[in-house]
């Protein structure tokens, strides 16, 4: 009801206000509002200065705000979910402005490093699996791309030079080539390069790079020459306009992104675990941050609620294991300093 009647209220403001963001930013502003909307109608919760702080990866954002709603229905706490991206949440949280900071990579070694200069420490925590998708408007006859393709059109040697389909396979269309994806203060981004370029942040500098996806499914489902990547779960959400292609990996078959062939490990190398960071220090000494922190990895719900989002859960284990991790207040990271191709959801039960 409360959301509802939210909604109807924005809605009102819009018609009054066109220059409102819409389509792009108007995602991300509707959840946000929706979630203050909410902790302003519970009893006994206002603009407390105690509220949960929460920031990140846009990829992971869905997953936060899902745990976020439903604690604050559950207990009546606040809980602000912010989205500055992995690189931009983990300099808030490096500095201690947050408690919980989503990331769709693992955290690097300047960045872990910076944490140590002020003194944070902190648990890393794998949430869910996810796969990147890359993806062409639906009128694109393309259906399968290899990694070779892939990097040709995304590499740094590509600006200025690679601007048709045709240069990236003598079969692909004659058609200009529009190119889109994750920001560059994004996991995603970050991944991406890594997994397909072989060099975390390199990349061409001349394609539309956001942390809105939005922006991206906005930009290929309107331009039949364009093609982006981003994180699946925003794919689900937008079959039917945008159109995701199968990998083909070290030459192999094609293989469709989805949720199950990301837990077999056959698609590959665009399949990566997803991250929440938490501030041990804040765990020790606020205790509306370890309430939060144990209901987020309660395999009661997490399980169910990680699903809901459209990501891949991890099994019951490696909730019961973050558990125990968070009791232990056990610290650093499995991943030293970098990404990993190929990592499964029994190397993250391994971590634990």
């Amino acid at each position: 009801m409360i959301i509802h009647e939210f909604t109807k209220l924005l809605q009102g403001i819009r018609n009054k206000a066109p220059s409102l963001p819409t389509l792009t930013g108007e995602c991300l502003l509707m959840r946000t509002l929706t979630l203050t909307a909410i902790a302003l109608a519970l009893p006994g919760v206002g603009f407390a200065q105690d509220a949960v702080q929460v920031d990140g990866s846009s990829t992971v954002f869905p997953v936060s705000e899902a745990f976020a709603e439903e604690y604050q229905i559950a207990t009546g706490n606040r809980v602000v979910v912010g989205v500055s991206g992995t690189g931009g949440g983990f300099k808030k949280f490096c500095r201690g402005e947050t408690s919980f900071s989503g990331a769709s990579r693992p955290i690097k070694t300047e960045e872990a490093e910076l944490c140590a200069e002020n003194g944070i420490e902190f648990l890393e925590m794998p949430v869910a699996m996810d796969a990147l998708a890359v993806i062409v408007n639906p009128e694109n006859p393309i259906t399968c791309m290899s990694v070779e393709e892939l990097k040709t059109a995304y590499e740094t040697e590509a600006q200025g030079k690679i601007d048709n389909w045709n240069q990236l396979n003598p079969e692909y269309p004659d058609q200009t080539l529009t190119l889109f994806g994750a920001g560059t203060d994004s996991g995603t981004y970050d991944y991406f390069t890594f997994a397909i370029i072989g060099e975390e942040g390199a990349s061409r500098g001349d394609f539309t790079a956001t942390e809105d996806d939005n922006i991206t499914i906005q930009g290929v489902s309107t331009d039949p020459d364009a093609i982006g990547f981003l994180g699946l779960a925003y794919v689900e959400e937008n079959r039917g306009r945008v159109k995701p292609l199968e990998i083909s990996y070290n030459g192999g078959e094609c293989v469709e992104p989805s949720t199950e062939n990301a837990a077999s490990g056959t698609y590959q190398p665009l399949t990566r675990p997803l991250f929440m960071y938490v501030n041990k220090a804040h765990l020790d000494e606020k205790p509306n941050v370890e309430d939060f922190a144990k209901f987020f990895f309660d395999p009661a719900h997490a399980i169910d609620l990680v699903a809901s989002t459209g990501y891949l859960a991890l099994p019951e284990a490696a909730f019961v294991a973050a558990e125990a991790k968070i009791a232990a207040r056990q610290t650093g990271s499995f991943f030293d300093g970098g990404s990993k191709v190929g990592v499964t959801p029994d190397d993250l039960l391994a971590a634990n």
